[in-house]
């Protein structure tokens, strides 16, 4: 049984006759402990928070049974580890977007959800969890007045909290959209007309830290904690 956020790919799976609904990640209307095994691949870095991050997971863990299995995957910081390149990286489109800088077009959009938060407990941990993890060996830089870093697809990653574009294709520019404002190299400022782009929030893991959150739930263990391709990853059992 699977489940998105999106109804257009769950849609996508009733058409080719798996079982799939709509839900949040943060509430699955799944009864606990009913889960043999559960997978969670290129979702938990969606969510802006600490604190929602670690309800994920724990929501994760609650739907397994006891010696149950989860398997989660998350985006990495480190795009090039023990001197390999990702795949990700592998895949740019040739040389001459080395040149884009990841600041070169900056989004205002608040750092945190306004959503509901978990326990202060939680919060403090949390907080206490990202100063652990966000030493300079991560190579995240601070991002300042609230403003999140657009990136640069098949470049490596310079802050853990930014936005993805995803350019839509094929699709036209109505005139009364707006347009998108790009810093060309120089300072000076040009407009282009694109495609419609969508901003994803993204918060890259760097090493340790997806394991450390998982280690801090007294309901599950750390099975196994690796780096594949880009993702840090890591197995779970329910305790």
């Amino acid at each position: 049984v699977g489940c998105d956020r999106s109804k257009n790919l769950v849609d996508i799976c009733a058409e080719k006759h798996f079982q799939a609904f709509v839900c949040d990640a943060l509430s699955v209307p799944i009864r606990s402990g009913s889960c043999d095994a559960c997978i969670s691949i290129a979702v938990i870095h969606h969510f802006s928070t600490a604190e929602r991050r670690l309800a994920t997971i724990r929501e994760l863990a609650r739907l397994l049974r006891p010696g149950g299995t989860a398997l989660i995957y998350v985006w990495a910081m480190e795009q090039e580890y023990k001197n390999q390149k990702s795949k990700y990286l592998k895949e740019k489109n040739g040389s001459k977007n080395k040149d884009k800088e990841m600041n070169t077009v900056i989004a205002q959009r608040p750092l945190s959800d306004q959503g509901p938060d978990n326990s202060s407990q939680d919060s403090a941990w949390c907080d206490q969890l990202l100063n652990d993890v966000k030493d300079e060996s991560c190579g995240a830089k601070p991002v300042a007045d609230f403003r999140l870093p657009v990136h640069t697809n098949r470049t490596s990653f310079h802050s853990q909290d930014l936005l993805v574009p995803w350019h839509l294709k094929g699709g036209t520019k109505k005139k009364e959209e707006s347009i998108d404002t790009v810093l060309v190299p120089g300072g000076s400022k040009q407009l282009q007309e694109l495609s419609p782009v969508f901003h994803r929030y993204y918060h890259v893991f760097c090493e340790g830290e997806l394991e450390a959150v998982c280690r801090s739930l007294d309901c599950v263990k750390v099975q196994k904690n690796y780096y594949d391709q880009g993702n840090w990853c890591v197995i779970l059992e329910k305790l």
